[in-house]
C-alpha cells in the first residue's frame, strides 16, 4: 500500500523554531496516515514532547558544519535507511542536507529538502554550500518569498527536472486559540510581568537579534509616546538574547537613554505562548530583515490579535492588509509609530472584527493539518 512508506526527516536540532515545529508536527501526522515516521536530530526542547509511540527518535550530531562529521553522519544515516528500509529522506538544514545528499544517492532513496530561510553568503563557496538544499528529487519553499530567493539567488543549481513548489508553514490553531485561554491565567501572567491594570500591552515577540528590529522598536516606542501623550502603555520585548549578552545590554542602555525604563520590559521566555498574545492588546513584527514566513503574524492572526508588521518578507503573504493587520515601512521607526497611532484609535468593534478576520485567515491557509496533508501528498507521488 503506498501509505505505508517510511520517512526519515533529518533537522539539527528541534526547538521551537519554525523548521523544528513542521518537522515535528508532521512526524506525527504521519503515523496517523499510516506511515513509519523518524526523526534524526542532535537534540533539543520538543524532544521531550515526542509521542515515541508514533515517532522514532535517533539522536546523531547533525547540527555540525565540521566536514568530517558530515561525512560520518553519512555514512551512519546510509546504514539507517537500509536497515529501516526508509523510503523518503526530508532533510531541513543544510549540514545535514550534504549528509543525507550522499546518503540517499548511495541507496538510491528519494530525497526531499525544504529551504527555510534566505541562508545568507558572503562568496561563491558558501553559495554552493547553500545549494545543497536544491540537490533534492523535491524541493520546498515555505512562501513564495523565499521562492523568489532561490530563482533570484541560485538560478545556476536550478535543475529543470527536479519538482519545486510552495507549501506555507502552519500552525497549531487548537493550541494556538484564544477561547482554550482561561482569563485567571492572564491575570497571573499580568501579575508575573508587573502589568497594571488598564494599561495597553504591546507585545514584541522574537529572539534578540539585530535583524528583529528591538533597536528600532524602542525608538519608536519613543515617539509614539511623545505624540500620544494621552495613551497608557506597556511594552514588553518577549525573547532570549541566546547568548548575545552585548546585544541585550545595548537595547537595554537604549531604554534607558529614551526614559522608558518604566514602560518597556524584558522577558525571557514564555512557556505558553497563546497566553502571551491573549495578553496583548497589539503585537509587533518588526524584522528589519526579510522573514521566510514569519510565524509571529501567524500566530497572532490565529489569537485574533491585530498585528503590525514590516512589509517584507514572509508577512506581506500572511497578512491582510488593514483586515487582519497593518504594514509599516521596514526599517522606518516613523512608520511604526504612525501604525500605532493609527491602532491605538480604532474602536472595539474595528479591532474585534480584524481578529475574526485573522483568525479566519489562518485557518483557511496556514493551519498545520493543510501543511501536513499537502507535504504527505508531495511525498506518495514521489514514491508513485
Amino acid at each position: 500500500m503506498v501509505s505505508k512508506f517510511k520517512v526519515l526527516q533529518v533537522i539539527p536540532k528541534l526547538g521551537y523554531g519554525g523548521a523544528e515545529t513542521g518537522c515535528y508536527d508532521l512526524a506525527h501526522y504521519l503515523h496517523e496516515v499510516g506511515c513509519k515516521s523518524y526523526i534524526v536530530t542532535s537534540g533539543g526542547e520538543l524532544i521531550k514532547y515526542i509521542n515515541k509511540k508514533k515517532v522514532t527518535l535517533i539522536k546523531l550530531p547533525v547540527h555540525s558544519k565540521n566536514p568530517l562529521l558530515i561525512l560520518i553522519n553519512s555514512i551512519i544515516i546510509t546504514f539507517i535507511i537500509l536497515f529501516l528500509n526508509i523510503s523518503i529522506v526530508h532533510a531541513r538544514s543544510r549540514a545535514p542536507a550534504w549528509a543525507c545528499y550522499f546518503a540517499t544517492i548511495i541507496t538510491r532513496r528519494k530525497f526531499v529538502t525544504t529551504f527555510h530561510g534566505t541562508y545568507n553568503f558572503t562568496n561563491s563557496v558558501k553559495k554552493f554550500y547553500n545549494s545543497i538544499m536544491l540537490k533534492s528529487d523535491l524541493v520546498i519553499a515555505g512562501s513564495n518569498f523565499i521562492f523568489s530567493h532561490i530563482d533570484k539567488n541560485y538560478k545556476k543549481y536550478l535543475n529543470s527536472k527536479k519538482k519545486f513548489l510552495v507549501i506555507f508553514r502552519g500552525i497549531n490553531t487548537e493550541y494556538f486559540d484564544p477561547n482554550n485561554i482561561k482569563d485567571d491565567d492572564v491575570i497571573k501572567l499580568k501579575k508575573l510581568w508587573k502589568i497594571d491594570e488598564g494599561k495597553k500591552i504591546i507585545l514584541l515577540p522574537g529572539r534578540l537579534t539585530y535583524w528583529k528590529g528591538q533597536e528600532m522598536f524602542i525608538e519608536s516606542l519613543s515617539k509614539f509616546k511623545l505624540i500620544n501623550p494621552d495613551v497608557e502603555f506597556v511594552a514588553v520585548i518577549l525573547g532570549s538574547d541566546q547568548g548575545r549578552k552585548v546585544y541585550r545590554k545595548k537595547l537595554e542602555s537604549l531604554v534607558q537613554q529614551h526614559k522608558l525604563s518604566e514602560i518597556i520590559k524584558f522577558v525571557e521566555n514564555c512557556n505558553k505562548m497563546p497566553l502571551a498574545y491573549k495578553l496583548a492588546d497589539i503585537i509587533i513584527s518588526s524584522s528589519i530583515e526579510p522573514e521566510a514566513f514569519g510565524r509571529v503574524a501567524v500566530e497572532a492572526q490565529s489569537m485574533k490579535k491585530p498585528i503590525i508588521a514590516s512589509n517584507i518578507g514572509g508577512s506581506l503573504e500572511t497578512i491582510i492588509e488593514n483586515k487582519t493587520g497593518l504594514f509599516f515601512e521596514s526599517g522606518n521607526t516613523q512608520s511604526l509609530t504612525d501604525k500605532l497611532s493609527e491602532i491605538v484609535k480604532l474602536d472595539t468593534l474595528t479591532l474585534d472584527l480584524m481578529g475574526k478576520e485573522g483568525r479566519k485567515n489562518v485557518l483557511n491557509r496556514f493551519n498545520i493539518e493543510k501543511m501536513c496533508f499537502n507535504t504527505y501528498s508531495e511525498y506518495k507521488k514521489l514514491i508513485n
